[in-house]
């Protein structure tokens, strides 16, 4: 079947040629009748010159490029960008006895934009973000068992929730290929109950990964609180630092539960850890002063969206004035944001807003980002998403 050609208006070739992969609907001059979502197509410009190849989608990103310069996609295409995935991971050093969770793909980041792979074990969750990538979601999942090494055996697809609706794709969540033989992860020694059937995005934030290890630092002789714990994985590293209490909080009791069985697992009857299912803000409204000297703020994204960016904005600035206004002199704030359209600038200055009017002398000691086995395409700075201060506050 030959692939069909989206040409672009005059003068809208110059992102593509720096090798930004999405093309934008505005920047399209013409799409051929028949076209269907997902499928794949050809990018030329005004002149008929090749800049690519990629999935076709209804909406703003129109095409995400997944090969520049060529005019189709090789039948090994699949193979080859999982396998250079693999191999920079076992570069990172994150393939180790103690440490078998890690993220194979991170979507623009590995060159396979609409993608995401994390592993778990011998099981690799796949959450596809464009109706191109559903449509491959079986030729992805026979590539990744192919991949030598790596040793998976089930393939879990979680896409019901992070496909466009308007493409009425009615994805289903299943196992593509083997099944459930487990969820016990380990990270950095540490075992953590992944809940990919039901949990959040795949069923563990491995992205904080060295952020917990840090903590993990700073955590001995301390009083910790852990703020939208979810699965408790600062919790658990806390535990392993030597922290003196534990204490952790989320509004939902299932989250609550499976961080209660993470510790349980790493650190059976041990009293020092203790949950709270409850709202966030109305815990730290209701909490007394100079309880904890460590707290982490890792809040789900408070703006997913651009028009969403001044309520985030206020919400980070509330959610760490509470925090400066609460924490014991001489205390650590983690703090962080993982909201995409919230900049690394527009976090830091709410934070600072935050603190100025704390009337705390507050000092940074860390700047934190996402690891990296979440890389960040060059040409695609808007993959930079977690952002991150460690605070001393006196």
């Amino acid at each position: 079947m030959s692939i069909k050609t989206i040409r672009l208006k005059p003068g809208k070739e110059e992102s593509i040629l720096r090798h930004h992969p999405w093309v934008f609907s505005g920047a399209i001059s013409s799409v051929p009748s028949g076209l269907e979502e997902g499928e794949e197509v050809c990018v030329v410009d005004n002149a008929g010159r090749v800049l690519g190849t990629g999935h076709y989608q209804i909406g703003s990103i129109a095409v995400r490029i997944l090969e520049f310069g060529v005019e189709s996609l090789p039948d090994d295409f699949f193979e080859r960008r999982l396998q250079n995935a693999f191999t920079l991971r076992e570069g990172l050093g994150l393939i180790r006895p103690d440490n078998n969770c890690f993220r194979l793909v991170h979507g623009e980041g590995d060159f396979l934009p609409g993608l995401v792979v994390d592993i778990y074990g011998d099981t690799a969750v796949v959450q596809a973000h464009s109706p191109g990538m559903h449509y491959a979601r079986h030729r992805i999942a026979n590539a990744l068992t192919l991949i030598p090494g790596a040793r998976i055996r089930n393939v879990y697809y979680k896409s019901e929730t992070t496909l466009p609706y308007k493409a009425r794709l009615d994805p289903e969540n299943e196992y593509l290929i083997g099944g459930f033989d487990g969820n016990i992860a380990l990270e950095n020694g540490l075992q953590f109950n992944i809940d990919w059937l039901k949990g959040q995005k795949t069923g563990f934030f491995v992205d904080q990964r060295e952020n917990r290890a840090l903590l993990e630092k700073f955590a001995k002789g301390r009083d910790v609180l852990n703020m939208f714990c979810y699965t408790g994985g600062f919790s658990v590293y806390a535990m392993r630092g030597g922290a003196n209490r534990v204490d952790s909080v989320d509004s939902s009791s299932k989250a609550v539960a499976l961080t209660d069985a993470n510790i349980a697992l790493n650190f059976p009857e041990d009293k020092r850890h203790t949950t709270f299912a409850t709202d966030a803000f109305r815990f730290l409204n209701e909490m007394e002063k100079d309880k904890y000297d460590l707290i982490v703020l890792d809040p789900p994204a408070f703006a997913k969206h651009r028009s969403a960016i001044k309520n985030g904005l206020i919400g980070y600035r509330k959610l760490n004035g509470k925090a400066f206004d609460k924490i014991r002199s001489g205390g650590i704030l983690f703090t962080f944001s993982c909201s995409q359209a919230i900049t690394k600038e527009m976090f830091r200055l709410a934070v600072f807003s935050a603190a100025a009017k704390s009337g705390r002398k507050v000092r940074i000691l860390h700047q934190l980002s996402q690891p990296a086995d979440h890389p960040i395409d060059i040409s695609h700075p808007e993959g930079e998403y977690l952002k991150g201060l460690v605070l001393y506050v006196e």
